[in-house]
Order: C-alpha cells, then structure tokens, then sequence
C-alpha cells in the first residue's frame, strides 16, 4: 500500500509540474504577443510625436498675436461704449 502511495504521490507532482508548464508556455506566448503590439505602439507613438512637433513653436506664436488682438479689441471696446456727444 505505501508503494502504491508513493507512485500515486509522483504522478502527482508529475502533473502538477506538466500542468505548470503548460501555462508558462502560455504565458510566454502572451507575453511575447504583447510585446509585439506593444513595439507597434511605441513605433506609432514615436511617428505622432514627430509629427506635432511643429506644434510647440506654432502654437507659441500664434498666442503671441492673440494677445496683440486682444488688447486692440480691449481699445475697440472703450471706443465702442464711449457715449456719443
């Protein structure tokens, strides 16, 4: 009975250890997967951003001459609601 034990005991670890590999396996090929998509996105992310970068300097410039407006029409509105003799 205790040989039979024993036995029955290995097969047991055995199966524990096949079922362990099996889902590492699994996980690896997940893994590798992700990591593919992921080297995907990165090369996406890299193409978008060199692609805005012009924004920066843009957007900068044109603030600029958005204040420049903005104080002409704060001179438009005094003159718009000065009343009229």
């Amino acid at each position: 009975m205790r040989i039979l034990l024993v036995a029955l005991t290995i097969v047991e670890i055995a199966l524990v250890v096949a079922v362990l590999a099996v889902y590492l396996i699994k996980i690896a090929r997940s893994v590798r997967s992700i990591s593919l998509y992921l080297s995907k996105v990165s090369f996406g992310i890299r193409a978008i951003e060199t692609q805005c970068a012009p924004i920066g300097p843009g957007v900068t410039k044109i603030n600029g001459q958005l204040a420049v407006i903005a104080d002409a029409l704060g001179g438009l509105e005094k003159l718009a609601t000065k009343p009229r003799v």
